[in-house]
């Protein structure tokens, strides 16, 4: 199949395709903009750093370089969203009200590739709840990384301000719209190609000889009404025009 014959099955169904883009992205937008609810993002971030040895056992070991210290920030991304962390955080602030359980679920923790830097978000449903729950997933940490480790190398390098004015990060309206045009559009081609797949009716000379694998010799031109009329004028013309030359002899 040829490209020209690949727009025009698309040209055929450009109305189907359309109506699919525009219900998708008029359901999309009116979702984001009314019903899904605002989430807001809030950031701490951690350094991890040569260490204080906390006892006498690995005072003598050095895992300051910068090599070892990345790869102990894989660890730590890994404790900060353990369950017994996470308890640990509801029990000291019983005023943030979430479970252990939805805490998991509103964190998240990342660090920016080469750096000693991790950074941990926390998306909930108003920016100041956000912040709070941020830092206090910091703080916890920090605290317990002595226990947990038997070092003392991370500090909380910035803390989220719980009185600043963030707008939401999601839904992102644009993005949203932007997908589901995508979406639309490729569901809409594809399901134009599909019901021309299905379509097994002979429309032309080509389809007869696929069909029949026998050549075409001659077609039978398709004859409109409009022909028809054009056709019985032209023949009252000739005979009003023959009539109009006899003559009768006295």
């Amino acid at each position: 199949m040829e490209l020209k014959q690949y727009w025009i099955i698309i040209k055929k169904r450009l109305l189907l395709i359309g109506l699919l883009i525009a219900v998708s992205c008029l359901s999309v937008g009116l979702y984001s903009s009314y019903y899904a609810k605002p989430q807001y993002q809030a950031s701490a971030k951690l350094i991890v750093n040569q260490y204080k040895a906390s006892g006498s056992l690995l005072s003598s070991i050095d895992i300051g370089a910068i090599n070892s210290t990345i790869g102990l920030i894989k660890t730590y991304k890994e404790i900060i969203r353990t369950p017994r962390m996470m308890k640990k955080v509801v029990e000291a602030y019983p005023e943030l009200g979430v479970t252990y359980k939805e805490l998991i679920g509103m964190v998240s923790v990342s660090s920016v590739n080469e750096t000693q830097v991790m950074s941990i978000s926390v998306r909930a449903e108003s920016y100041r709840k956000a912040a709070n729950v941020a830092n206090a997933v910091a703080i916890v940490f920090q605290e317990s990384v002595p226990m947990l480790m038997k070092v003392d190398n991370v500090s909380i390098m910035d803390q989220a301000n719980p009185l600043e004015q963030q707008g939401p990060v999601s839904p992102n309206l644009k993005m949203n719209m932007t997908v589901a045009f995508m979406l639309a559009l490729l569901l809409g081609i594809g399901l134009s190609f599909l019901l021309e797949y299905l379509d097994d009716t002979v429309k032309s000379e080509e389809d007869i000889e696929t069909l029949l694998q026998v050549p075409v010799l001659s077609t039978v031109p398709l004859f409109r009404e409009s022909d028809s009329r054009e056709h019985s004028g032209m023949q009252f013309a000739a005979r009003t025009g023959r009539e109009n030359n006899v003559t009768f002899d006295a």
